[in-house]
């Protein structure tokens, strides 16, 4: 067979495969014996229309009652830690309310116990979500319920996402992150070199039954639920209280609301 013909052929079988590779987090979700979904013992799968996260940052009064929602995500998503600061990997951190609402006409004169407050701050898993359309090889798309994921194996560091993120919240491995990973943990993938990742809402998790690590984490300080069901607590708290969003004015539709 000629050489060139070959070649050609090699490629088209390699597309083809790349075509028809699930996301890694449906292989993770995924019973591979019986092709259902996978839940724990005496779990069902979580479900929803539209995942949301209420933050209820009147309970946060200092960044040691953050740090143990952070550790607890950052553990479980083999997140590594770096000491160069252009190189940070970051699903979920906090910030000041200057910094998680820029430009909101209400900042200027704050008062002093929100001011001083640490607002955590993460993907948001917008109902229209930029970074989605953004992505030229798909890495990036929306689930039914709502949730932004990435498929670590499409990815090929384009970092469009990252620029079509008004929030920040994508992180870029301009190294293999594997050896600064104190920690492995062996049910979740790691990542290497010249891939993005962010938050997912613990999409792993509700799979199994479980909710996400920092609202399990947080002790009731957070509410996680489909947005659209009232009988839900992320609902509730929306409804029966005073909530702002990041950055609204830009049409994202941010699904993490913040109790100020």
């Amino acid at each position: 067979m000629d050489i060139r013909r070959r070649r050609v052929l090699q490629l088209l079988g390699l597309s083809a495969a790349a075509l028809t590779v699930k996301p890694v987090y449906d292989a993770l979700a995924a019973d591979p014996a019986a092709g259902r979904p996978r839940v724990g013992p005496g779990r069902e799968q979580l479900k929803a229309k539209q995942w949301a996260m209420v933050i209820d940052t009147r309970r946060f009064a200092s960044e040691a009652d953050v740090e143990p929602l952070i550790e607890a995500c950052h553990r479980i998503h083999n997140v590594p830690h770096f000491e160069l600061k252009r190189w940070e990997i970051k699903w979920i951190w906090a910030t000041e309310y200057k910094h998680a609402f820029s430009g909101t006409s209400s900042d200027r004169f704050l008062a002093d116990a929100v001011e001083k407050r640490p607002f955590l701050v993460l993907c948001n898993q917008c109902e229209n979500p930029p970074c989605v359309r953004a992505c030229p090889t798909k890495a990036t798309f929306k689930r039914e319920d709502g949730i932004v994921m990435m498929d670590f194996h499409r990815c090929i560091g384009c970092r469009f996402c990252m620029a079509a993120c008004p929030f920040g919240a994508r992180s870029f491995n301009y190294t293999d992150p594997r050896p600064y990973l104190k920690h492995t943990n062996k049910l979740f993938p790691t990542r290497m070199k010249g891939v993005v990742e962010k938050c997912s809402f613990c999409a792993e998790r509700l799979a199994e039954g479980k909710r996400p690590a920092c609202v399990e984490a947080a002790g009731g300080k957070i509410a996680f639920g489909d947005l659209y069901d009232p009988a839900s607590e992320a609902h509730q708290w929306v409804r029966k209280n005073y909530t702002l969003r990041r950055k609204v004015n830009l049409g994202t539709e941010p699904a993490v609301y913040y109790i100020v």
